[in-house]
């Protein structure tokens, strides 16, 4: 009888590893932001490990949805980039072996749309995070590794007209404001030096990038506005991919900081 008892009770003790799953919405909510807000003061094991099971619930479940629900929508205008959401979302744990910074965790959720064929190198690719401050949306080709560098270079001596022109689009000049990296101070080896894209191969990256208010995250229609500026992003994104296809590719960091 004793026996029966502690195996009942036993086995219906909850587990604080395994939560129960829950239906997610594909936004968040102030539980979202709170948490963030927590962990941006208190990034310490001794205070995320007991709270990991309100951080899958209320950030990982609804980005995983947001992603999903994105994803779907970028079959139509994007579909080499379309894969499974988790291997969409990033790791909330920071990769601080050459890093003086040791917190162990990042201060934001966040998720990276790579190309397939590209994903262990960086390549041009859709880019989402929120942060306790700010919801980021962004697109384009972030801090390439050297070989990708030079092709997307040599690509722009005979095409930097149509990076002009879907620089220069109205919509996209809009939404989002363009991140060139640091220039070069002078033209880049082995490229002429009166080149009439010489501003372009100046360029350490061609990335773009929306800040919106945290609030955005929290409504509804956070999907449908996530997909706007990807689906306007879109044509910038495939054309900086189109010489990196081909290109030598390495194990190295990855854009945005995914690994």
């Amino acid at each position: 009888m004793n026996a029966r008892k502690a195996t009942v009770k036993k086995a219906d003790r909850p587990s604080a590893a395994k939560p129960m799953p829950s239906a997610a919405n594909a936004y968040f909510n102030e539980e979202s932001l709170k948490f963030l807000r927590g962990l941006k003061r208190n990034n310490r094991r001794d205070w995320f490990d007991p709270r990991k099971p309100l951080f899958e619930t209320v950030l990982k479940a609804p980005m995983l949805k947001v992603i999903e629900e994105v994803t779907g929508a970028m079959v139509e205008f994007a579909p080499d980039h379309v894969r499974p959401a988790q291997m969409c979302m990033m790791r909330i744990y920071r990769d601080t072996r050459f890093s003086n910074d040791k917190t162990p965790y990042k201060k934001n959720v966040a998720a990276w749309w790579s190309r397939h064929g590209l994903e262990k190198t960086s390549g041009g690719g859709f880019y989402l995070h929120l942060s306790a401050e700010e919801l980021m949306v962004a697109a384009g080709v972030y801090m390439p590794e050297r070989e990708q560098l030079m092709a997307i270079r040599g690509f722009l001596l005979d095409h930097h007209e149509e990076l002009r022109g879907l620089l220069a689009g109205k919509k996209l000049r809009q939404l989002f404001t363009p991140d060139y990296g640091e220039l070069l101070s002078r033209p880049p080896k082995g490229f002429p030096k009166d080149h009439p894209a010489m501003d372009l191969l100046k360029c350490r990256q061609w990335a773009l990038m929306a800040k919106l208010p945290v609030e955005e995250a929290l409504k509804p229609g956070l999907v449908k506005r996530i997909v706007t500026y990807f689906r306007t992003a879109a044509p910038l994104v495939e054309w900086l991919n189109r010489p990196l296809i081909a290109a030598p590719k390495e194990n190295r960091p990855l854009l945005f900081g995914l690994y």
